[in-house]
């Protein structure tokens, strides 16, 4: 004999296996509907009790089971490339005032090119390519830049080296 709790909340029972059967196939009681045996002082769900398994199992709808999920990654931006790009800005601006751009053009010039070739190995997951070709750019620029005033101090100052070995 079983007791058991409707939708509406209220009690109904004392009720044979056949019944509780009977309004399994009817619809009346699912697997949801709390349930207890005679004898013992429990309310549980329909599904542990095994003598209505095989009943319920015929009038649950199968679980659907998803089919394979597609997790879709958002590229990131390359972090070789933005050191190249901060380099590369550094190598123009800062660097240009004091010491011709090293050791920032050069590292520039490095991460760049490392940010190139990482993104052209996995171009779904990274990228940053215009920020790693603008940080090789302003590199050798400032490369350029350096290697000039290297050049034109060394001419303006070739008169007086001349000079002096001359003794003028």
């Amino acid at each position: 004999m079983y007791r058991i709790i409707g939708a509406d909340g209220r009690e109904y029972g004392p009720a044979t296996a056949d019944q509780v059967r009977g309004w399994i196939t009817e619809g009346r009681v699912d697997a949801q509907t709390r349930i207890m045996a005679e004898g013992t002082a429990q309310w549980k769900p329909l599904t542990e009790y095994l003598e209505f398994a095989p009943m319920h199992a015929r009038t649950t709808p199968p679980l659907s089971v998803p089919g394979p999920i597609s997790i879709a990654l958002t590229p990131r931006n390359n972090s070789m490339a933005v050191m190249g790009m901060v380099m590369g800005v550094l190598s123009i601006t800062c660097g240009m005032c004091c010491c011709y751009g090293f050791p920032f053009n050069v590292l520039g010039i490095i991460f760049s090119l490392v940010a190139l070739a990482q993104i052209g190995n996995n171009p779904q997951s990274q990228q940053g390519r215009p920020l790693a070709i603008a940080g090789l750019v302003l590199s050798i620029l400032s490369l350029v830049l350096s290697a000039l005033m290297l050049l034109l101090g060394f001419a303006l100052s070739t008169p007086d080296i001349v000079r002096r070995i001359h003794g003028l």
